[in-house]
């Protein structure tokens, strides 16, 4: 399935994942799920980010793999969807995040961050980012705010450590720290509109609600699902 003719080929869209492995993915939701179905959840919203994706030709994609690149799921989403396989790398989530920024920008124009998160965040989100770079030169940077407090992307033209280094990562205060940071870059941005991660349980009763009225695959982590 590989990609021709995408709409911005000098960028690069990065997905971050980590293998869904039980125990070590989606643990403030294994509460509720179990640590199988947690991680069956994961699975299916990295599934879901690449297939909305990659068919949309928005740029190239690269999937950025934690801890490395090794797992069954990940060469078949490769073979399937044509994406190239990184390996994350970095003691720290901030520190993954600037490596492959600043690789990816080797090869690239601009780069988006995202993870699989985010349900809501689709081709046309992705495709207003690297469309506000293009087309305001002076705009060094689009944030997409997260309801709960962190962002669900990043778009950059340049990877500054400051955005990453001894950030509050996990916090409802990212984005905060983030604008004030693009501030202290002295650096021009906007944000594209709020949407909602998936790492709570109260986003956990209204993905259920949008995956049944949509008939997602969200059945095989209810399956898992115990207690």
């Amino acid at each position: 399935m590989k990609s021709t003719g995408h709409r911005f080929p000098d960028a690069r869209i990065l997905v971050f994942a980590k293998a869904p492995v039980p125990g070590a993915v989606k643990t403030r939701l294994i509460p509720a799920l179990g640590a199988e179905g947690a991680a069956a959840l994961h699975q299916e919203l990295l599934e879901h980010t690449l297939a909305r994706l990659v068919p949309a030709q928005i740029a190239p994609l690269e999937l950025w793999c934690a801890p490395d690149a090794g797992h069954p799921l990940f060469t078949e989403l490769a073979q399937r969807f044509g994406v190239s396989l990184c390996v994350q790398c970095g003691a720290d989530l901030g520190a993954r995040l600037l490596h492959a920024a600043a690789d990816a920008l080797t090869r690239a124009q601009a780069v988006v961050l995202i993870g699989c998160d985010c349900p809501a965040l689709g081709p046309d989100y992705l495709s207003g980012a690297l469309a506000a770079l293009r087309e305001e030169p002076a705009l060094d940077a689009l944030l997409g705010p997260a309801a709960d407090g962190g962002y669900v992307l990043l778009a950059l033209r340049e990877a500054a450590p400051l955005l990453f280094t001894d950030m509050p990562w996990g916090g409802d205060g990212v984005a905060d720290e983030t604008r004030a940071r693009l501030r202290r870059l002295g650096w021009r941005w906007r944000e594209s509109g709020r949407l909602a991660d998936l790492d709570r349980l109260e986003d956990l009763a209204r993905y259920r609600c949008i995956s049944d009225a949509e008939s997602a695959p969200a059945r095989t982590w209810s399956r898992s699902r115990r207690g």
